[in-house]
């Protein structure tokens, strides 16, 4: 991409999409273009064919999503399927049909079966079935993969997709109702420390697995994919580590410097065993992460206190 190209980040606002937005910015990208929800609502189709025939931006990353937590995903399930299809249609048939130079779909790492082989491979798709709790959202995003795979097949298309692991970062959702789990870790126990509470209570087990990686990094990630893959398969993007949910709950509770004890509640669904994802791929391709989860997790704690409000 040139630095004068036309760039839309479609989800400018949410956390991936302000993270693309600072890194494009850094590295000098100055024809950046995005929209609000109340501007544009990516979900109708005839107001997303209107603005890319009167922008024709180059380059689309397409971040814009509804995202929630286990919790969200699980009471909302018609909603996540919905707005997802959407929007994820609406804009890659516009890029189409406008002849963008290049699209860039961002997936969810719960799109492999729920009993994957560990670390997943991209392969893994499609090859079993999915975790209940997001079956929706994952349908969705892997529509979403797909869409992108034919119309490079049937019209030439160079659009690609990345699959991030469990993303965490600032401007993330701290919603207790909505939340995923590192967010809704540290607002707990920073709450619990403001007012004085002798425990903290954490959904099940905590001994499921996770891969967790600072989305500043996949902003990163995405630039680079952009610039250097074309190929019609999708790319993991992660850390290709992972760990349990307990410990992970541990950290955050060091670094809020709670000290009260953490009481699992059993009675709350653990999800998906594990999530690791196989990153050979991104890393044949010349990235790697470089924020560990220790320091990413300060960097969020921070932030979150500097603006719960």
């Amino acid at each position: 991409m040139k630095k004068d190209a036309k760039i839309y980040i479609a989800g400018h606002r949410g956390m991936v999409g302000s993270a693309l937005v600072r890194r494009l910015k850094d590295l000098g990208y100055n024809n950046l273009i995005y929209r609000t929800f109340g501007e544009l609502d990516l979900r109708r189709q005839e107001d997303v064919e209107r603005f890319f025939e009167e922008e024709k931006p180059d380059y689309v990353f397409l971040a814009a999503a509804k995202v929630g937590g286990i919790h969200a995903n699980d009471t909302y399930p018609a909603e996540f399927i919905y707005d997802n299809l959407m929007i994820e249609a609406n804009i890659i048939h516009s890029a189409y049909k406008n002849n963008i130079k290049k699209l860039l779909f961002l997936g969810s790492s719960c799109i492999y079966p729920k009993f994957a082989e560990q670390p997943m491979k991209e392969e893994y798709l499609l090859t079993g079935a999915l975790e209940p709790t997001n079956e929706a959202y994952a349908i969705a995003k892997i529509t979403g993969i797909e869409l992108c795979k034919f119309y490079r097949k049937q019209y030439g298309c160079d659009f690609i997709s990345a699959m991030p692991t469990n993303l965490y970062g600032i401007n993330d959702n701290f919603d207790l109702e909505t939340s995923h789990v590192m967010p809704a870790l540290i607002r707990k126990f920073h709450e619990a420390k403001i007012n004085g509470e002798e425990e903290v209570v954490m959904w099940g087990t905590g001994k499921p697995k996770r891969e967790f990686l600072y989305v500043d990094d996949l902003a990163d990630a995405c630039i680079h994919l952009m610039n250097n893959y074309s190929g019609k398969i999708h790319v993991n993007i992660g850390t290709g580590e992972d760990i349990e949910i307990r410990e992970l709950a541990q950290i955050i509770k060091e670094v809020v410097g709670y000290e009260g004890k953490i009481v699992n509640d059993l009675s709350k669904p653990d999800g998906t065993p594990r999530k690791l994802l196989d990153v050979f791929r991104l890393h044949s391709s010349g990235w790697k992460h470089s924020i560990e989860l220790a320091d990413g997790i300060k960097k969020v704690y921070e932030w979150y206190v500097e603006n719960e409000k």
